[in-house]
């Protein structure tokens, strides 16, 4: 019974990976659309969000499986209840990155309006801060959690700036204010995914130690 039971955790931690995956080409894809000044993939960034919502679904399912058939013992009900909180919290990062995806249609001439490196490298960060959260869920690494946590401050930095430079377009041309505030929006989508993403090693943190104290 205890190798069937193993068996179905490395299933739900394969599951888990795909699905961050999933999250990860989801915020390049958004954010390319942006960068590239088009929409042209935002059909792609819609086909996205349903596979991200449809592998929320099957991990669900598992996880209820896993609890009502298995009998787990504690450690391992502590770390299926916390699969059950990090799916959420990606399944949230997902639509965050459609609703960078859909700004794509109100911003034109985004590189009149300000630079987009802040953009792009909060991009970067956020997606690397998915991927390293879910490796430190898989593999119970409280360092690697705890890494994630400390590059939340990096994102949360590059937000600043960007609401500094968005400050200083309005007072310099009121007739960019529009497109100027759809970039910050941007950056904030960028900003709270790497909040879920420190959420998701917390949880990684809690499956561990039963705290999600870092």
């Amino acid at each position: 019974m205890r190798e069937y039971f193993d068996v179905e955790l490395s299933n739900l931690n394969n599951q888990l990976i795909a699905m961050g995956m999933l999250v990860e080409k989801a915020i390049n894809n958004s954010v390319q659309i942006i960068m590239d000044n088009n929409d042209d993939g935002l059909e792609t960034a819609r086909e996205q969000e349903e596979l991200i919502n449809s592998a929320e679904k099957k991990i669900q399912n598992h996880c209820i499986r896993l609890l009502l058939h298995q009998a787990p013992v504690a450690h391992d009900l502590r770390y299926i209840s916390a699969a059950l909180k990090m799916i959420t919290d990606l399944e949230r990062i997902g639509d965050q990155a459609i609703d960078i995806a859909e700004m794509s249609q109100y911003i034109k001439n985004k590189s009149s309006v300000i630079n987009m490196t802040h953009i792009s490298e909060m991009a970067s960060k956020s997606a690397k801060m998915v991927t390293m959260s879910i490796d430190a869920f898989v593999k119970k690494d409280i360092v690697l959690a705890k890494t994630v946590s400390e590059l939340d401050d990096v994102i949360d930095s590059l937000f600043d700036k960007v609401k500094s430079e968005t400050v200083q377009i309005i007072h310099s041309d009121v007739q960019l204010g529009s497109e100027a505030i759809d970039i910050m929006m941007i950056a904030k989508y960028l900003e709270r995914i790497g909040d879920h993403a420190v959420n998701v090693s917390e949880w990684a943190a809690f499956s561990v130690t039963g705290s999600s104290e870092l």
